[in-house]
């Protein structure tokens, strides 16, 4: 048996740029790691792909990113698959915390080594690609990069230090599709901010640069959409080194230099939204 893990992430940058033909948008993002992830395990079976998760219920076993993956690997490979799966579920569904993106590739990266690697580097990322833009990412096993593209090009970062993360999850959630789409009805009104130059990867290597760089284009939609969210996002402001909307949401995220910090403002958002929900973590992103 292979137990995996399946890291969260949070977006420092979040630029959503032309959507091409195929329905895809390009994208400029800036990921970080968290140590909050997925346990996955994986075995050995007679025949087909068995999943069982231990967590929320998630929906159809076949629209599971999990599922997809390991079909998907299966079938690039010309293997039969002969798999079970266990999927521990820790990171929250429709936050905009990658948690289905890091399953799948995770699986992607377990399956190919299992078998021998047939599908190797190139082979995971080009499944990857088809399966979700935020697993370029995870298959690199970098904890800090820079992306393009739909995602599938990853600059791998020298980290700032660590900080401690208080993430927000109101009990509304955005799924990516809605989220795009209300984007695309806001940018009919309001065109797109325009892009800065990239600044060197030095200067992303302090939180002061990150600062700089960042942005989440959602936030123009999702908070008007999930007003909790926009409640406690100011509230995570007081105090953190930066705090913003996650991927498409509707996950909000503080980070901080100590624990106490975090712990304060975690009492301060109970206490204005109590059916929010607080996750503590660390940014994971040196060893």
């Amino acid at each position: 048996m292979t137990e995996l893990r399946a890291p969260a992430k949070i977006n420092l940058r979040l630029a959503v740029l032309a959507r091409e033909v195929s329905g895809w948008h390009q994208i400029e993002t800036l990921f970080a790691r968290l140590d909050l992830a997925d346990r996955i395990l994986l075995d050995n079976a007679d025949a087909g792909i068995r999943l069982t998760v231990d967590g929320p219920d998630l929906g159809p076993t076949e629209e599971n990113l999990v599922y997809r993956a390991a079909r998907a690997f299966h079938a690039a490979a010309n293997i039969a698959p002969a798999v079970s799966i266990h999927l521990v579920k820790n990171i929250p569904a429709g936050s905009g915390l990658g948690g289905g993106s890091s399953d799948a590739a995770a699986v992607l990266l377990g399956l190919d080594r299992m078998r021998g690697e047939p599908l190797g580097d190139e082979g995971r990322h080009r499944v990857g690609r088809a399966i979700g833009a935020d697993v370029a990412f995870f298959l690199t096993e970098s904890p800090f990069a820079l992306a393009w593209g739909r995602g599938e090009r990853v600059l791998p970062l020298s980290p700032p230090p660590d900080l401690h993360c208080l993430l927000a999850m109101p009990a509304t959630a955005m799924s990516t599709a809605r989220a795009y789409a209300r984007l695309a009805e806001h940018r009919v009104r309001v065109p797109a901010p325009a892009l800065g130059p990239l600044p060197s990867a030095g200067v992303l290597s302090s939180w002061d640069g990150i600062r700089s760089f960042a942005r989440n284009d959602f936030e123009a939609v999702v908070l008007g959409d999930v007003p909790a969210a926009a409640r406690a996002l100011d509230l995570l402001r007081d105090g953190s080194v930066m705090a913003q909307l996650s991927g498409s949401g509707s996950a909000v995220f503080g980070l901080f230099q100590s624990e106490a910090d975090a712990e304060s403002a975690g009492a301060r958002v109970r206490s204005v939204i109590p059916d929010v929900r607080l996750i503590r973590c660390r940014t994971h992103l040196r060893a």
